[in-house]
């Protein structure tokens, strides 16, 4: 053969032993490029695409199972713009106001929510916000929004001292999370489940608001909104800022028998904080044991009775048993710019609660100027 197509024949074994040598490499070389960009291309999955959202952690007061935080946290997951996260009592904390568990262990249990990551948590609504930011549950820094509902009932006025539904809120406050909390002014008797999925379609605009002023940095860092919604939520005459008034409820202490009401000790118990009733748990046992030691002579004595119950002597334990129940009460001649006169009258009641309540005046104009801008631009 002629020297020149040896030479050729050569070169071309040559190159081709180069590039099966290279292929190996370059598909390890592949590989390894894909296994450090998984958010590349159609490869992406939703728990990668879900980092790339801005985090929604809800909560409430009345547990995880109430149906105003199901509609509520079903509406955002659908809504396909945050990712969502859950972290709410096991049971109903109502009315637990911002009380916390200390000395006992709380218990955080994974549950199915409308596909949203949710826990629930063995205490109170402020428990559940602190253990959520902390880190020690969620693998992250900080949620961009802490959301507090939609629970049954108005907190307005005094009310929100006695709501674990504003606690939430504010333990988000004070970690310094931006936060909302949302009920609606439910009438015993006379509402629907219906109008708590009405109520979150009359909040969701400030949610989006809201989310999308943090990412921006124009959100208020000063106070959580109480947002509160009409009875008839679809039926709102629109958003008005209001300043917290003195109303509320009226609280009705009643005696009741054990005899006729079996449960009546069980139902009073349930209804501790409980945050005094774990750390009644956890009473030294010795005194207890001399306790019991001492109460072992005594006749117990059960009394149903409002007045002056008589003397008793010292060999006898007197128990008595009573309910607490709230019944609402008209204010009249109250101001128009207050939350509970607003509500009443049929708007969407948003009232901004400050950790320093002296800076009201300025705290009500940021209000009110975040929210013109904020609804201008929902538009």
């Amino acid at each position: 053969m002629p020297p020149s197509l040896i030479s050729n024949l050569q070169q071309v074994l040559i190159t081709r032993k180069n590039n099966s040598a290279e292929a190996p490499s370059s598909s390890s070389s592949s590989s390894s490029s894909s296994a450090t960009s998984p958010c590349s291309g159609a490869e992406v999955s939703k728990k990668e695409n879900d980092c790339l959202k801005p985090v929604v952690l809800v909560t409430n007061e009345e547990g995880i199972q109430s149906p105003g935080l199901t509609f509520l946290v079903e509406a955002l997951v659908c809504d396909g713009r945050f990712d969502v996260h859950v972290c709410a009592p096991q049971s109903d904390g109502s009315m637990s106001g911002h009380s916390v568990t200390i000395r006992e262990t709380l218990t955080a249990c994974s549950v199915e929510k409308c596909g949203a990551t949710a826990y629930e948590v063995s205490g109170t609504p402020a428990d559940c916000v602190s253990l959520a930011l902390s880190g020690a549950l969620f693998s992250w820094p900080k949620p961009d929004l802490v959301v507090s509902g939609v629970n049954k009932g108005s907190s307005c006025g005094n009310n929100m001292f006695y709501s674990g539904a504003v606690a939430g809120a504010r333990e988000a406050l004070i970690c310094g999370v931006p936060s909302l909390c949302i009920s609606l002014n439910w009438k015993k008797d006379m509402r629907y489940e219906s109008d708590l999925k009405d109520a979150v379609i009359v909040c969701l605009p400030l949610i989006h608001a809201a989310v999308r002023d943090i990412e921006r940095g124009t959100f208020p860092k000063s106070f959580l909104l109480n947002i509160q919604i009409p009875s008839c939520p679809l039926m709102n005459k629109g958003f008005k800022v209001s300043k917290q008034s003195l109303w509320r409820s009226f609280l009705s202490w009643r005696a009741v028998s054990a005899n006729r009401h079996p449960s009546a000790g069980h139902f009073m118990s349930n209804q501790q904080s409980l945050g005094i009733k774990l750390a009644q748990l956890s009473r030294d046992a010795s005194a207890a044991g001399a306790a019991r030691r001492l109460n072992i002579h005594r006749k117990n004595v059960e009394i149903e009775s409002v007045g002056v119950a008589g003397k008793f002597s010292s060999q006898e334990t007197v128990k008595k048993y009573f309910r607490l129940e709230l019944e609402d009460k008209d204010q009249k001649n109250a101001d128009e710019d207050l939350d509970y006169k607003a509500l009443e009258d049929g708007f969407v009641a948003i009232t901004p609660l400050s950790l320093n309540p002296a800076n009201w005046i300025e705290i009500q104009s940021s209000a009110s100027n975040w929210l013109a801008v904020a609804l201008a631009n929902e538009q």
